[in-house]
């Protein structure tokens, strides 16, 4: 159980979202039943985590071992209590050894960097203040990703060689030792002559039962593996004393925590600014560095805490910043590491049962007492087991899944965050921050300059339709791109500008539609209707085409013409790319009369509604239902009124699979059963009779070996289809003039109500040239 500082089960994108900052009571849902042993049992488990990851983390930032551990007391009896979170955790956090370790380098001293830590906390209850609580919305998640990521890579390059033993400078930098004046990458090849044997294998060792504990059911246990290392480390390095020689673990490879004989000299452990800094630009810049990375992963971990909770309880994110500001305020006077909010701690606090945040002031309790009481014990703990855990940590923060997860999100999510990533290794923490936002505007740039408009050429009866639907917001930046489609349109070409899912509109982009419409577009020959946009705009509705069928339109349309419309139709509707249409003009313009394309004969079934299915508008169908879509007096005369008074071209047969009637009138075949009698209703017979006719005997028999009848079901619709044909042309002596006349077309077709796939049976097609 390692400190990756990152919500390993969460959307971060989610996260990036919620945090509002809304300063609101100091939660809201559920009540939680107070419980205090469930709250002091949660406050030790979580010590126990603490613990070694605050030692830990001190290691990974080069800074006093003392520090860690004051800003774990700080984490606990500080923000804690101000706090209006019941289970977040705050202390040191993995996610900022490397903003630690590069500001103590670049101001020159661990107290001048005490100065950058308070500023920050000053900044951060000035960001809580003001509501600040979004502040994290203004961060790209890939960039964020890619920060985390870029810590994880940099503790295990810094940790590799603490692993096998090689502590020349235990306290150094991250980035730069400066005492052999090695930097990270020259190190790892220093490591390889300076091995040290009983140190190497408890770091070896630790990784191995971190890595194994982790996948097997013990990581589920109330004993945190990082507790179990250490105490591994501890026994390891007595054993090898027994042993000596290059066994013998020394000094120099463990903890040197500060042993205070009383409470006044470990009072003399704290170390204070070194105020002097104050004139200094850098200890600024670290301040707000700090102040922004640690507010940013503590309104992340936060949102991931409240999701955890099983009383589903909302932090208030404002109220948490100044809580962590304080504490980092306290932590720069005394000397302690910059807090944040940490999610394995928080975590395990809810996992544990805590009820409220008394079980985070508890663990502070315990960590005062431990640095009190038992520093010796801390002083047996090898450097390796620490370097062992923060190795893990930093492989779950750049884990190879992440990496994958964030390839398989496109280049514009990739790119800013592998060039963050290894912009920090390669430089510092800041700048590489600074490149990666500034990869990040660039993409977002271009694809708003290449994006700014949805744009679908749709084809309607009349003929085809550019339709450019605006984004939610249409900046200066997007004049550009919409001049470039304005001047792709071609003479004769009609155009909509569609602005009803538009917020703001920047005045140029404006100025260039109104001169578009009402100048350069008539001189072109191009037909431009604006619908959506709102008065403030100061350009009214104009839609100067019909997107619904006319009779001038029907008359120059042939049955084959409104058999591809509506295959098209079909195929718009199974990609979800149907015609935006303007319901409301359409019933306008269609009051007075009707000019149906075609007659749709199908049946009851509510999954196969015709104008859907074939992406139509109103006017376009005359639609007749009918159970089983069989052939009756009434159907018939409704298919003739459509096509023989109301001039409609084409007559679609419309069956579909899994049909319910087919099946019912299958089973009754099969079971010799009469319909009436077996379902009460004395008149179901007149449309199960009629599907008889299409019912095979070879249907029958295979009916009772089968694992799949509906595929017998769908075969005998299918063949249901082309009876109703016939009998429509048997019986209609007006329909069968019309077809052999070419005026009108009649076609069979199944729909598939699982794909949404209409198959037209094109050996049914019934015209003056093919007749059954």
């Amino acid at each position: 159980m390692s400190e990756d500082n990152t919500p390993s089960d969460m959307d971060t994108d989610n996260a990036f979202q919620t945090a509002d900052g809304s300063d609101q009571t100091p939660t809201s849902g559920n009540p939680a039943p107070p419980s205090i042993s469930k709250d002091l049992v949660s406050g030790v488990v979580v010590f126990l985590v603490a613990l070694p990851l605050c030692l830990g983390i001190a290691l990974a930032s080069g800074a006093p071992l003392i520090s860690g551990l004051l800003a774990g007391i700080i984490g606990g009896l500080v923000v804690a209590a101000i706090s209006g979170s019941h289970t977040s955790v705050s202390g040191p956090a993995a996610g900022l050894t490397a903003i630690v370790a590069a500001q103590i380098e670049a101001l020159g001293s661990f107290e001048a960097f005490l100065v950058a830590v308070a500023l920050g906390g000053v900044i951060q209850i000035g960001f809580g203040i003001a509501k600040a609580g979004a502040l994290s919305a203004f961060f790209p998640s890939s960039v964020i990703k890619g920060l985390l990521a870029a810590i994880g890579v940099i503790l295990i390059l810094k940790q590799i060689p603490h692993v096998v033993g090689h502590d020349s400078d235990p306290e150094g930098d991250m980035a730069y030792n400066q005492v052999d004046g090695e930097n990270t990458f020259s190190e790892l090849v220093s490591t390889l002559t300076d091995i040290h044997m009983g140190a190497a294998v408890v770091g070896i060792a630790s990784i191995i039962m971190l890595v194994l504990w982790g996948k097997s059911r013990l990581s589920k246990s109330i004993v945190p593996a990082p507790l179990v290392v250490v105490i591994f480390g501890v026994f390891a390095k007595l054993a090898f004393d027994a042993l000596g020689g290059v066994w013998l673990i020394g000094e120099s490879h463990l903890v040197q925590v500060p042993v205070a004989s009383s409470p006044s000299e470990f009072i003399g452990f704290f170390q204070t600014p070194d105020f002097s800094a104050l004139g200094s630009v850098t200890v600024y810049i670290g301040a707000i560095t700090i102040a922004i990375v640690a507010s940013l992963e503590t309104l992340l971990n936060l949102e991931a805490v409240d999701k955890l909770d099983v009383y589903k309880r909302n932090s208030p994110a404002s109220r948490e910043l100044v809580a962590q500001g304080v504490g980092n305020l306290v932590g720069g006077l005394i000397g302690a590491l910059p807090v944040t909010s940490v999610i394995v701690r928080s975590s395990v606090n809810v996992a544990s049962g805590a009820r409220s945040k008394l079980s985070a002031i508890f663990h502070g309790v315990l960590l005062v007492v431990c640095v009190g009481v038992f520093p010796g014990y801390l002083n047996l703990i090898p450097l390796s087991a620490l370097a062992a855990i923060l190795l893990v940590t930093g492989f779950k923060l750049a884990s190879p899944k992440l990496f994958k997860q964030m390839w398989s999100e496109g280049k514009y999510q990739f790119a800013p965050f592998i060039i963050t990533l290894v912009s920090i290794v390669m430089t510092d923490l800041l700048l590489g921050i600074l490149i990666g936002l500034g990869v990040s505007v660039l993409f977002i740039l271009n694809s708003n300059l290449r994006q700014p408009i949805r744009r679908i050429v749709e084809t309607h009866v009349g003929g085809e339709v550019t339709h450019l639907e605006l984004s939610n917001q249409v900046s200066f930046l997007n004049r550009a791109a919409l001049d470039r489609q304005f001047n792709l349109a071609k003479p004769g070409a009609r155009m909509v500008i569609d602005a009803s899912q538009t917020d703001y509109i920047d005045p140029d982009v404006l100025s260039l539609i109104r001169e578009y419409k009402q100048t350069i577009a008539p001189a072109r020959g191009v037909d431009v209707s604006l619908r959506g946009f709102k008065s403030k705009y100061q350009l009214r509705d104009d839609v100067v085409f019909a997107d619904y069928t006319t009779r001038e339109q029907l008359d120059q349309l042939g049955p084959d013409d409104v058999l591809e419309i509506l295959k098209e139709g079909n195929r718009r509707f199974r990609s979800d790319n149907r015609l935006t249409r303007d319901l409301s003009t359409q019933v306008t313009q269609t009051a007075e009369a009707e000019s149906p394309m075609a007659v749709i004969l199908s049946g009851i079934d509510s999954r196969v509604p015709a104008e859907l299915i074939f992406d139509c508008g109103l006017g376009d169908l005359l639609s007749v239902r009918v159970a089983g879509n069989v052939i009756g007096d009434k159907t018939l005369a409704s298919c003739e009124y459509g096509l023989a008074v109301a001039g409609a071209k084409l007559l679609v047969i419309l069956g579909h699979t899994r049909c319910g009637t087919v099946k019912l009138a299958v089973e009754m075949v099969a079971d010799h059963q009469d319909v009436s009698q077996a379902t009460g209703c004395d008149n179901l017979s007149a449309v199960t009779d009629a599907i008889n006719p299409a019912i095979d005997p070879s249907d029958l028999s295979e009916l009772q070996t089968t694992d799949d009848p509906d595929v017998i079901i769908d075969r005998v619709a299918s063949r249901n289809v082309q009876h109703s044909i016939e009998e429509i042309l048997l019986h209609s002596r007006k329909l069968r003039e019309l077809v052999e006349s070419g005026e009108i077309a009649i076609v069979g077709a199944m729909y598939d109500v699982r794909s949404g796939r209409i198959e037209f049976l094109e050996d049914s097609l019934t015209t003056n040239a093919n007749q059954p």
